[in-house]
């Protein structure tokens, strides 16, 4: 019995390793893994999900506008300028859906999951970059490790899923920082030449991208490296293999073009919004009710990077012990004092950590490698978080798709009911096959939970996305050109699905607005109804009984009920 059942462990484990041993017997090989990987990870719900509140839809329609009025260098949102980010995703955004246009692809610039594609792009060149700077500090098995769990957490899952600024951002910091770390550790590849221009010219090429799409931030990550790096090692003399006054440069001939051009339409309100109102406020301020006290994003990072985080602490030991050697020294001055900065800043999102991660990753991966993960029992109990999140996750959206969708979702049953099976394989079987294959079955468990949630729990809740059911109200009207004014539900998907001019008005301009007749309609939520009503009888308005709906509107964590008024005739 105990030959039969150690057989059955050895068939078992060398089943799982299989794909990882492949794909560590060449770089190609590891590349089209991880790739194939990360496309399972981040495509369920990609195409499905509809535009979501507030950010990407503040982001895609600001695009759309860029391309409606040919525009490319002022930011807008209607008639507001947004200036709170720079250039750089809105033309990556315009250039894909001008792509999708020219393909002949129907409805484009309407379509929210083209503005996705630059998102999903980051999110694997990211998962790309975390393997191409891990092979600068550890083996190549464990480089994959790294980029698999990158591609696996469920930070960057969402990151990918959503038109915005971080998965494009997270591709350009690993990519300086991988640049900067073979630097630092005196690697020189051929291909680089004698003079070793590649790595300074991956390095200020991308923070020059990082700077055009989110500003500052990258430039963050950089320089608390640089300075954490001088402390602990008393010199800087690597740094002149970044070749600097060339590279800055370089760095000024790709982002001041658009910042001139900027400045010339709008003076010093650019950086007045970006830089003082934006940037500033979020220092000092919970912007948008977004505060969070120190310690928060530690807490997150337990959810955030899970699968990948539950080992984590069992790793901290062995880094420690390493936290001297030139490569742990180097990921150590990376994550340390941005994270340190980031807990002290009063607004919080998780998404503001999120390039710190692959350093985290690789840290984890050079201990699970090696066999040298703590066996602390205390530590060790910790894997049973790859069972529980799945329970919590699995069962948790599914209570609220009854609550809220008022529907059972069943084909999420299965996906949900395998992750916590594969999330029970890899706890309960973690002391007989070790850390690699339990992180490896807890990646399958995630991988069946994004099916789960972003393919059928998230697309099922209709009544939490009130702009796609409005407008498929307006556009069942068959009356068109269609004119729309919105009185208390005012979110920004509502004027991506409905068009720019969509007025924001209160009850009683509601009521004004119908009057005009014509293709006309009035989405007064039940807040303005009363006044809107009352302006209408004032005014002796004509309209048609209207549709309603009720839904949930979880940008304000509040129930909605929008009723939908059209004018019979005009005046």
């Amino acid at each position: 019995m105990t030959t039969a059942a150690s057989n059955q462990d050895s068939l078992r484990a060398n089943s799982l390793t299989a794909i990882v041993d492949y794909a560590v017997s060449s770089h190609a090989r590891a590349v089209a893994v991880l790739v194939l990987a990360s496309l399972l990870a981040f495509l369920p719900g990609f195409f499905q999900i509809p535009p979501t509140d507030r950010d990407e839809a503040r982001f895609a329609q600001a695009t759309k506008q860029m391309l409606e009025t040919g525009e490319y260098v002022d930011i807008r949102f209607q008639d507001e300028v947004r200036y709170k980010k720079p250039v750089g995703i809105y033309w990556l955004q315009a250039g894909v859906v001008k792509a999708a246009n020219a393909l002949g692809m129907p409805n484009a610039q309407h379509t929210i999951w083209v503005y996705r594609i630059p998102s999903l792009i980051g999110a694997i060149g990211a998962v790309l970059l975390t393997y191409w700077a891990a092979l600068s500090f550890v083996s190549r098995r464990a480089a994959l490790l790294a980029g698999l769990m990158m591609a696996t957490s469920i930070l960057l899952g969402v990151e990918a899923r959503l038109a915005k600024t971080d998965a494009m951002l997270l591709l350009t910091t690993v990519a300086a920082m991988g640049a900067m770390a073979r630097i630092y550790l005196g690697e020189r590849r051929p291909a680089a030449g004698p003079t070793g221009w590649a790595l300074p010219a991956i390095f200020w090429t991308a923070l020059a991208a990082g700077i055009l799409i989110k500003g500052p931030l990258i430039v963050m990550f950089v320089v608390l490296t640089i300075l954490a790096l001088a402390v602990t090692d008393r010199s800087v003399r690597w740094l002149a293999g970044l070749r600097p006054v060339a590279g800055v440069l370089w760095l000024c001939l790709l982002v001041l073009p658009w910042f001139l051009a900027i400045i010339s339409r709008s003076g010093s309100n650019f950086f007045a919004e970006s830089v003082g109102h934006d940037l500033m406020s979020k220092v000092v301020s919970a912007q948008e009710a977004h505060g969070a006290p120190p310690g928060s994003y530690y807490l997150l990072f337990w959810l955030t990077f899970w699968p990948g985080a539950t080992l984590a602490a069992m790793a901290a030991p062995s880094i420690w012990v390493a936290r001297r050697e030139k490569g742990a020294k180097f990921l150590l001055c990376w994550i340390v004092p941005a994270w340190i900065v980031l807990e002290l800043v009063i607004t919080k999102l998780p998404h503001y950590v999120l390039p710190l991660y692959p350093a985290i990753a690789i840290l984890i991966s050079g201990v699970v490698d090696p066999h040298v993960l703590s066996r602390n029992r205390w530590l060790t109990r910790g894997t049973s978080w790859w069972f529980v999140l799945p329970v919590l996750l699995g069962v948790g959206t599914i209570v609220v798709l009854v609550t809220f969708g008022r529907q059972l979702g069943l084909p999420a049953w299965p996906f949900a009911a395998a992750a916590m099976i594969f999330g029970l394989w890899a706890w309960w079987l973690y002391q007989a096959d070790g850390a690699e294959h339990s992180l490896l079955r807890s990646m399958v468990a995630s991988w069946l939970l994004a099916v789960a949630i972003y393919g059928f729990i998230i697309p099922s809740l209709g009544t939490a996305f009130p702009s796609p059911a409005l407008a498929r109200i307006v556009n069942e009207a068959n009356c068109k050109p269609a004119l729309v004014a919105a009185a208390g539900y005012q979110e920004p998907s509502l004027v991506f699905m409905l068009g720019t001019e969509t007025a924001m008005v209160d009850g009683t301009d509601a009521a004004e607005f119908l009057r005009l007749g014509g293709c006309r309609f009035a989405l007064v939520e039940a807040r303005h109804e009363r006044a809107f009503l009352r302006r209408a009888d004032a005014i002796g308005l004509r309209y048609a009984s209207p549709q309603r709906f009720d839904g949930y509107n979880y940008s304000i964590g509040r129930a909605v009920s929008i009723a939908v008024y059209r004018s019979e005739a005009a005046p």
